[in-house]
């Protein structure tokens, strides 16, 4: 992959990637700082991409580790008192709230889905599970949300 496709690629996907890490981390400083983390990463192992139709469930995985990274460097240094941002762009404070307390593991399928419209086969590459993982994990994280909000 040449520099200006890779740049291109990258650009693309830049929305998809800011909304992926802001799941994660919920705090712009971090999610800039996941994502030039995931550029650098991905130009260094753009080798490593067998085909580029894959390039973003591939640069999503890279983000999703890179976000990983900052939450565990996080725990080390964050104090308790410190609370999340809001999660943006969501009409109901509600929802947003009941989005935050999900655990990651049903948050990020449902975000992909939902907000990216990435199709199970994607969000399961990327999060290397299987199509059924994904499609149990949407299910779940939508049945928490509405039991949440009916409370």
């Amino acid at each position: 992959m040449d520099r200006e496709t890779f740049v291109r690629e990258l650009e693309k996907s830049s929305g998809t990637l800011f909304r992926v890490s802001w799941s994660m981390l919920q705090n712009r400083e971090d999610c800039r700082d996941a994502m030039q983390e995931t550029a650098l990463r991905a130009w260094e192992k753009r080798h490593t991409l067998r085909n580029e139709a894959f390039f973003s469930t591939w640069i999503v995985r890279i983000l999703i580790n890179a976000s990983r990274d900052i939450l565990r460097r996080r725990r080390r240094t964050v104090s308790l008192e410190e609370t999340a941002e809001p999660i943006a762009d969501l009409p109901d404070p509600a929802l947003a709230l009941a989005l935050q307390r999900l655990p990651e593991k049903l948050r990020l399928p449902l975000v992909m889905q939902c907000s990216e419209g990435m199709t199970y086969a994607d969000i399961a590459r990327a999060l290397r599970i299987t199509e059924a993982a994904v499609r149990g994990r949407i299910h779940r994280a939508k049945e928490a949300l509405r039991k949440e909000l009916e409370e």
